[in-house]
């Protein structure tokens, strides 16, 4: 783990320690915010990298960058078609919608 996300770890760990639950509450109000906020972004520097990858000649393989990223190959290709969240927004096998 990098030292950066050691350090956003922490400081959620921290939160959840905090004894008082309003402030508590609070805090995590404030943290989900910024990080709805932040979170498209993210996805956006995070699938630029791996358009990157897979557009050097050779291109890089999923399984590389999966291992790169700490992602699962399946991830990757996900992140490379563009798709986030849960799966709900990916198009039907055959395209059958429902």
């Amino acid at each position: 783990m990098t030292e950066e996300a050691q350090r956003v770890i922490d400081a959620m760990n921290a939160v959840e320690a905090m004894v008082d639950p309003q402030e508590r509450a609070r805090a995590i109000s404030e943290v989900l915010a910024h990080q709805a906020n932040r979170g498209g972004e993210w996805r956006k520097m995070r699938r630029q990298v791996v358009l990157d990858l897979r557009a050097q000649e050779p291109a890089v393989s999923y399984r590389k960058i999966a291992a790169l990223l700490g992602v699962s190959l399946g991830t990757v290709q996900d992140i490379e078609r563009g798709y986030t969240g849960s799966g709900k927004n990916r198009p039907r096998k055959g395209g059958a919608e429902e």
